[in-house]
């Protein structure tokens, strides 16, 4: 029987970095939900195609075969047989994954291959409403954040290191406008699950983080060999 964690939070709290890393050490397989939103969202782009309109969008997700690979435990995207996965990392990427994830046919389009994937293996999945929507059944949910001001920091940073000019006071604005529309959507708005761990990351580095999440994830698996 597969063990599931479900990782949630808002954008710019470290969720994937720290999630691959877990994942690694726990030997699960890591899910980023969140590319996969990004890789229909990529599609409908390079379409010019309004997510809005309803006949566009339902056509275009016949069209869309969204698969994940694995190589070397690293999880790559394909978009009808391409790997999009360098692709979908970028502002404009994010900000329309952002829009399109909050649309009823998109979602559903991915649930089944997000929950078949977690009947078959043992995963830590990330996203915004994992433990509360995608696997309310998980066996271990963390909520997952930052301060705004420190997730604005840790963007600017990645953004610098790769050589892509940026303004501080912009990522945090578009930060602060993410939260409210992913806290605020009409389907499945971001929320800490009741039954969640609240991590707030704003004072930890990377390597506590991954250390805490396996030490619940260990703890967890522990207790429930003790109770067969």
């Amino acid at each position: 029987m597969s063990f599931n964690i479900a990782i949630d939070g808002p954008a710019g709290a470290g969720k994937s970095s720290v999630a691959k890393n877990a994942a690694r050490e726990l030997g699960f397989i890591y899910v980023d939900t969140g590319a996969m939103y990004r890789t229909i969202a990529l599609y409908l782009l390079r379409e010019g195609i309004d997510p809005q309109d309803e006949r566009m969008l339902a056509k275009a997700l016949g069209e869309i075969d969204v698969r994940i690979s694995y190589e070397g435990g690293v999880q790559h995207m394909l978009l009808n047989g391409e790997d999009v996965s360098d692709l979908i990392r970028t502002p404009e990427i994010s900000d329309a994954a952002s829009r399109t994830s909050a649309i009823p046919a998109v979602r559903k389009r991915l649930l089944d291959l997000q929950r078949t994937l977690a009947s078959q293996e043992d995963v830590l999945m990330d996203g915004r409403d994992i433990g509360t929507m995608i696997l309310p059944d998980a066996d271990l949910k963390i909520f997952l954040t930052a301060s705004v001001a420190e997730r604005a920091r840790r963007r600017y940073l990645e953004m610098k290191n790769k050589g892509q000019e940026c303004i501080l006071e912009e990522i945090r604005k578009e930060i602060e406008e993410r939260d409210y529309r992913d806290i605020h959507r009409e389907i499945s708005p971001l929320h800490k699950a009741e039954d969640a761990v609240l991590l707030d990351t704003s004072d930890m580095d990377k390597e506590m983080v991954v250390k805490r999440i396996v030490s619940l994830a260990r703890e967890r698996m522990n207790g429930e060999k003790a109770n067969v």
